[in-house]
């Protein structure tokens, strides 16, 4: 009645490769998690904030990663802007550094009209 270790040993052989595939199968599964989890939103993320520093124009309201606030005043090229924490008080901040836009300004008109005075149409 007991087994002899020949025939005990002979019996996993055929098996081997499919018990493989069940043993990778939990890593597989965790990657994909991990993928729709964590890499996705991150990736959305950076697309939006690439749009964003892209998309800075004058007039916007900025925040800094370090927290300043201010009104962007010129756009000097590609990788920096120049922007009004104070009356006066200006500073150049590379554009990856912007965290935020608070309130988009207006695009610049190209030809002002002459603003109509209402004291004298009554």
């Amino acid at each position: 009645m007991l087994i002899t270790p020949a025939f005990a040993q002979a019996a996993g052989g055929a098996g081997d490769t499919n018990s493989m595939l069940m043993s990778l199968l939990p890593f597989a599964l965790i990657f994909v998690i991990m993928y729709f989890l964590i890499l996705r939103p991150q990736q959305k993320k950076v697309r939006d904030h690439a749009d964003l520093v892209k998309n800075i124009r004058r007039g916007d309201t900025v925040v800094t990663t370090g927290g300043l606030v201010g009104k962007v005043t010129k756009v000097v090229d590609d990788d920096q802007i120049e922007f009004e924490i104070s009356d006066g008080v200006r500073v150049r901040q590379m554009r990856q550094m912007i965290s935020g836009v608070r309130a988009k300004g207006e695009p610049a008109k190209e030809k002002s009209e002459p603003a109509k005075d209402e004291s004298s149409a009554s």
